[in-house]
């Protein structure tokens, strides 16, 4: 099976189901995030470590209603790691980092935090809140760091109810092309 038909069966399965806490789908979410990585400019890599980096969410099961979270999935780890089986680091770091970004942006940024959406705000008493100055160093030290941010900020405008883009299936030649 090729990792398109792996990626597009994995979004068959779990990708309608609700964005934990929003009010798009989970492929909606996922498509929006490339979407404004793709208007940004970025490159391949970029665009689709955007569109995969929930699909953690797609591999394991978790509570469907948000307040019943009671712990940290480590969503973004269960990813990073099926990704790497799959992908180079361009793309399983940024997805591995993109929580640890939240965490970092709420630390630097003071105006970060208010633009989170309830969702967010509730993942991130679980994930940790913001970080430290020992975890923002150590942050800043991973390689993929600013690319774990700009999936980040993808992250946070791919929550548009309504939002016009692009179907999955566009991206199975990318995501063909940069498997491993």
């Amino acid at each position: 099976m090729s990792v398109s038909a792996e990626v597009l069966a994995l979004f068959a399965r779990h990708g309608g189901d609700a964005y934990f806490g929003e009010r798009v789908s989970m492929r909606e979410h996922a498509l929006q995030a490339a979407h404004f990585a793709r208007l940004q400019g970025a490159p391949d890599p970029l665009v689709l470590a955007a569109l995969l980096h929930d699909v953690g969410h797609l591999l394991e099961d978790v509570p469907a209603a948000l307040e019943d979270w009671t712990h940290d999935a480590r969503h973004e780890e269960v990813g990073a790691r099926w990704l790497k089986e799959r992908f180079g680091p361009e793309i399983c770091e940024p997805v591995r980092l993109h929580v640890p970004a939240k965490r970092y942006l709420c630390a630097i940024d003071p105006h970060y935090f208010a633009q989170l959406s309830a969702a967010s705000v509730h993942t991130l008493a679980l994930q940790g809140g913001p970080m430290s100055a020992q975890e923002i160093a150590g942050f800043e030290a991973e390689p993929q760091h600013r690319e774990a941010v700009r999936v980040r900020h993808c992250d946070d405008l791919g929550k548009m109810v309504g939002l016009v883009t692009e179907p999955l299936e566009a991206y199975a030649g990318l995501i063909d092309r940069l498997a491993r």
